[in-house]
């Protein structure tokens, strides 16, 4: 016997003879959003995270501490802190050629600073969160502070042996360049800062926010790693949903009216080949890459529950040192809808019937279009019955095509909030390939 069994899918038979079910011929109405923004840039003010200052409140160690461990996953945020005693002999201080720090991390990202002043910011990937920052360190005579903060962004919990994956600065920590050649950091004394210090203060709440003075206007920072900005704004009219566009940013965190909106990292960028999509052979996740060269995610959703009408306070810690006057605030909206249905689609009514024992011809499938509430269907931008290819917003027609789709999709849709059309010949004006097994593509653009 022969089956046709599209690539990556799944076919089920019951009989062990006949394909009752297969994964690759189940569609559905999908959605394209449009962002529109309702206020483009904020008045900002700012506040800049220092490195701490060593403290008797601060844990010590000798070595190096796993982060997880100290932090109990209370913060994102570790520092290490040590410092380094040079010699006023050094021969680097005469010439100029300054000493190479070398610190390796377990992830998942490092910002290293030497004395107060920011030395580098390294990060590491999904594949291997491991990192290795190498620099030269601005060292002077006397003692030096070296100031590691280390941020986690989550540990896998499912796996083999997920519980043993650590995150931090486990080392070497390590100086080359000195008299003495090497210096092995690693075991010396270190102290441990849990979290930052806007954390501490709660800057991101109604209340902590006014525990420190901000700055704006022409001294406001831009551009500078470790900031902290707010902003207050105006609830959008309206009730469609509401985001914020970070895209100008770097790495951090948003609050607004002190709940969490989560981390974002626009800086990460995907990173793969997404030309020449094809599912046939062996499963590989690597397949049918999409959106290569871009942020994982741009917009990040505000709950409406969570604003009052006036005076929303918008708070974000920006750890790499974005723009913030490039973030908008955006209403989303329903700009397009598509279905894209197999004509023998399995449908639960006629599953029923099959338990049932009633005998009855096959209902056909129908394809389902809807717009948001208030908008309607304005205009047909793509419809073909038969083989067409591709997705929503880039349908295109195959070998086999009927003539009369547009016609049978326009009749039906144009001018309502929501319609469906019978996948069946007959609507189309008639089969435009027998003995294929076709489908319907369409995309309705949907208006005020």
């Amino acid at each position: 016997m022969h089956y046709n069994l599209p690539p990556w899918s799944i076919s089920i038979l019951p009989d062990c003879k006949n394909t009752e079910f297969n994964t690759a011929r189940v569609g559905a109405q999908s959605s394209q959003m449009k962002m529109t923004p309702v206020r483009n840039g904020f008045s900002w003010q700012s506040y800049n995270e220092e490195p701490p200052s060593q403290s008797d409140n601060f844990n010590t160690a000798i070595g190096l501490l796993e982060q997880i461990n100290v932090t109990r996953d209370a913060t994102d945020y570790l520092w290490y802190l040590t410092d380094v005693n040079i010699d006023s002999n050094e021969e680097f201080l005469k010439n100029g050629q300054y000493p190479w720090l070398t610190v390796l991390s377990a992830g998942h990202a490092l910002h290293v600073f030497v004395n107060g002043q920011l030395s580098g910011t390294v990060y590491g990937s999904l594949e291997d969160p491991k990192l290795t920052f190498s620099s030269n360190a601005k060292l002077n005579a006397g003692i030096n502070k070296i100031s590691l903060l280390s941020v986690a962004v989550g540990l896998p919990n499912i796996g083999t042996h997920f519980e043993t994956w650590n995150a931090g600065v486990l080392g070497p920590v390590m100086l080359n360049g000195l008299n003495e050649g090497r210096r092995d950091l690693s075991w010396q004394k270190w102290s441990y800062k849990t979290g930052l210090e806007g954390e501490d203060l709660s800057l991101h709440s109604l209340s902590g926010s006014s525990s420190v003075e901000w700055v704006e206007g022409s001294l406001l920072v831009q551009g500078q790693p470790l900031t902290w900005y707010k902003s207050i704004f105006n609830s959008p009219d309206g009730d469609d949903p509401i985001a914020l566009d970070v895209s100008s940013m770097g790495k951090g965190q948003i609050w607004v009216n002190g709940h969490s909106i989560g981390r974002y990292w626009p800086a990460y960028i995907a990173k793969g080949n997404c030309n020449n999509c094809s599912y046939t052979g062996t499963y590989d996740e690597k397949k049918c890459l999409r959106n290569c060269g871009e942020a994982s995610q741009r917009w990040y959703h505000i709950p409406r529950a969570w604003l009052k009408q006036t005076g929303n306070l918008l708070v974000l810690f920006e750890e790499l040192g974005g723009n913030p006057y490039g973030i908008s605030l955006v209403t989303r909206t329903v700009d397009r809808v598509c279905a894209d249905i197999f004509e023998w689609q399995p449908s639960l009514l006629n599953y029923q019937r099959e338990v049932s024992g009633r005998v009855g011809k096959p209902v056909r499938p129908k394809a389902h279009l809807r717009c948001a509430p208030e908008q309607k269907i304005s205009s047909i931008q793509f419809a073909s019955f038969g083989t067409p290819e591709g997705a929503c917003g880039s349908f295109r027609e195959g070998k086999c095509h009927a003539h009369k789709s547009y016609d049978a999709l326009e009749k039906r849709c144009i001018g309502q909030q929501a319609c469906s059309v019978t996948i069946a010949p007959e609507v189309f004006g008639g089969d435009p390939c027998p003995e294929i097994l076709k489908k319907l593509s369409v995309e309705a653009i949907c208006s005020w």
